[in-house]
């Protein structure tokens, strides 16, 4: 365990205007608060704190890091409250205390919404001040060297799982490169050792065999440069564990078909030395397509600058080259840590990265911790491509991104009110995956809303967050309006007149809020009209309730009580069936789902005889009469196999104004081809007319609807 005094000296040598005296106290304080506290190690607890203000220090952090990083436990762990720290060493201090300690209280909690809260403390911390994110990682850090002294596999294996799913991705994200291999180390080591090991054991094995490959290929690499009068320092190292076993998972290969495995760091004085360095590479050894990135012209989105490369280099080995100037060099190495080093009192400079602005964004759009989670892994665990909207903006986006994903990141109300988009000059469909460099241009309606099906295929965190939450609050508008029609009806059947004030009566009934809030619960089928009216009315007896299942006669659309689906729009609270597929124009009925609000159905339906004996769940709908909404109807069709039938078949479906959404062949033979069609249409007329035209094309054997 260090010593006070050589962690005085350590920050003295760096930093000679720190302040010993609050070193000092705090040094006692954490050591006198944590007393005779043990790790489960068998060390002093104390000598966790002090380790992790030795890990602070290594990167030259100010004296408020090092001292938050000595009393980072005690409010959580001893009698001390934030009131002793802010009175004995001050606001600032206390306040980054405060940040680190509200995401320790519930850290190691297995249960995923305390963890997916715990996130989102840290997140809004480190927005304030990225040093509550430095102490937290090294707070880590620590506590994941000692890991193994862990007894529990399964808490040391949630730990690692934890700190690969939140800490390393964050340590990228801040470009502190060593701290983010030593915790993806570390975390491998619990949750996947064999193939740890297998791995070293293979990198051993390659090392016996080609000897110090490495410093062969440094000597030859320099003397290259030297050629080219280029003054530079070549490095070179073994990948990661890790790193060499996420490109095996990636790429889907075995550990003998990677050749890259070495990788070589070249540092140049200037930019231009970078380009002329990349230069005579090229030029010596032969390049390897598709793997060259320009990170100096387009920097990651945690700063880092750097020229890679791949080349079949000396040896005939194929080896990756990064170069960078030393300031670079420095970025990479240090990442947030760098911009301050022997710098005092900035550090509030987390604001300016614009992935934490995108993480918060996500805060205020998500509606749950876990769904919170979910969408900043989604941010956080994912290569970059580099796309440009028209005017020359440069967005980075996670492989896989979509225009709908491009739309959001650049703003929530672009990407609400897309309705196209297109991609280096040409129209292309919303799902389509941009590539590094496309151009986008986001095409947008005010009369546009967010798509439910948007969700299956955006990446971003952001995108899908956005979604999910205009989906939310249109599907509880949706069930209010649903549940207040259903309830008026039940209202109107039992002679009542419907009031607001009535439903307000029943609110401590049903442990509900609002009237709102009631229609809400009818609409999703939590509730039935019927059970708000005998809440109103406790008089009526379960005799007056709806029994016998409702007949073709009852139902219909044509009744007075006919609930109107005018206004509601199709996948949020009412859905049409896809067993029948109804159309206006149609008699229909709906069927309540609980969870799914209403289910629209033809009333010849089959799927209705399963309904029965469940009276409560019919209702009676009626189509909006100025409906002029595009529905999907399904035709059976047996074609001849004969050329051109398709096309005459389509062409009669063109010429009446339909389009053909799916076609499927269910049955062919020699002769004849058997063909389901979905088609849309406005009403139940236009399918019919398109039915007629099929039926005298000479090519068509027969037209049916299919309901069933």
């Amino acid at each position: 365990m260090m010593r006070q005094y050589d962690l005085v000296e350590r920050v003295k040598s760096y930093d000679p205007s720190a302040d010993e005296d609050a070193l000092n106290r705090a040094y006692v304080f954490s050591m006198k608060a944590h007393g005779t506290q043990m790790r489960e190690s068998g060390d002093t607890y104390f000598s966790h704190p002090v380790e992790v203000a030795g890990i602070l220090s290594d990167k030259k952090l100010d004296c408020a890091s090092i001292v938050t990083g000595l009393l980072h436990d005690t409010v959580e762990d001893t009698v001390a409250t934030m009131e002793d720290i802010e009175k004995l060493f001050g606001s600032e201090i206390a306040r980054l205390v405060d940040g680190v300690t509200k995401l320790s209280q519930i850290e190691t909690q297995s249960d995923q919404t305390k963890q997916a809260e715990n996130f989102r403390k840290l997140l809004l911390a480190m927005s304030e001040d990225i040093r509550v994110l430095l102490v937290k990682l090294a707070d880590r850090l620590h506590n994941m060297r000692t890991l193994h002294h862990v007894s529990k596999s399964e808490k040391r294996r949630r730990i690692g799982r934890e700190t690969m799913d939140i800490y390393v991705p964050l340590a990228e994200r801040i470009g502190i490169r060593d701290w983010k291999d030593e915790l993806e180390d570390l975390a491998f080591v619990e949750l996947n050792p064999d193939g740890r090991l297998s791995i070293l054991n293979r990198l051993d094995f390659l090392r016996d065999r080609g000897g110090d490959l490495i410093s062969l290929v440094m000597d030859q690499l320099s003397h290259t440069l030297g050629e080219a009068s280029i003054q530079a320092a070549v490095s070179g190292r073994e990948k990661t564990p890790y790193s060499v076993w996420r490109k095996m998972q990636r790429k889907n290969i075995g550990f003998e078909q990677l050749s890259d495995i070495m990788a070589f760091r070249i540092v140049v004085n200037s930019v231009e030395h970078c380009y002329q360095t990349l230069g005579a590479i090229h030029g010596r050894y032969q390049m390897i397509p598709g793997l060259f990135k320009d990170y100096i012209s387009i920097p990651k989105p945690n700063g880092y600058k750097s020229l890679h490369t791949s080349v079949i280099g000396p040896e005939n080995q194929r080896i990756e080259i990064q170069i960078r100037t030393d300031e670079m060099h420095e970025v990479a190495e240090l990442g947030v840590a760098a911009h301050w080093r022997y710098k005092q009192g900035n550090y509030t400079e987390g604001k300016q990265y614009r992935w934490l602005r995108e993480l918060l964004e996500i805060l205020e759009h998500a509606d749950a911790p876990e769904e919170f989670l979910e969408h900043t892994k989604l941010e956080m665990f994912a290569d970059q491509v580099f796309c440009f909207s028209p005017k020359g903006d440069l967005r980075s986006l996670p492989r896989g991104s979509t225009p709908v994903d491009f739309a959001y990141a650049v703003h929530t109300e672009v990407g609400d009110t897309c309705v196209g988009a297109k991609i280096n000059g040409r129209i292309a469909p919303l799902r389509t995956q941009l590539s590094n460099g496309d151009q986008v241009e986001v095409l947008t309606s005010k009369t546009q809303y967010p798509s439910p099906a948007w969700e299956s295929f955006v990446v971003t965190g952001k995108a899908r967050a956005c979604i999910r939450r205009y989906v939310r609050s249109q599907q509880r508008q949706e069930y209010i309006t649903l549940g207040r029609e259903i309830t008026k009806k039940a209202f109107r059947q039992h002679g009542h007149e419907f009031r607001i004030k009535a439903i307000k009566s029943v609110l401590k009934l049903f442990a509900l809020e609002s009237a709102d809030d009631v229609f809400f619960n009818v609409g999703r089928g939590q509730l039935t009209g019927f059970d708000v009216l005998a809440g109103v009315f406790p008089e009526l007896k379960s005799a007056d309730k709806p029994n016998g299942a409702l007949t073709a006669g009852k139902v219909g659309g044509e009744s007075e009580h006919a609930v109107p689906i005018r206004g509601l729009k199709p996948g949020m609270a009412m859905h049409y069936a896809e067993c029948c597929h109804p159309l206006p124009g149609d008699r229909i009925v709906g069927i309540v789902i609980t969870g799914k609000g209403v289910i629209i159905h033809t009333i010849d339906c089959e799927t209705l005889e399963n309904f029965t004996n469940m009276p409560e769940r019919w209702l009676d709908v009626a189509w909006d009469a100025e409906n002029d909404t595009v529905h999907v109807g399904r035709i059976r069709i047996v074609l001849a196999n004969e050329p051109g039938s398709l096309a005459n078949l389509t062409s009669v479906i063109g010429r009446n104004s339909g389009n053909i959404t799916n076609l499927k062949i269910t049955d062919r033979s020699t002769d004849f081809f058997e063909l389901l069609v979905d088609i849309e249409v406005v009403d139940v007329k236009q399918l019919t007319n398109i039915a007629a035209g099929l039926r005298a094309t000479p090519e068509v054997i027969s037209v049916s609807r299919d309901q069933h």
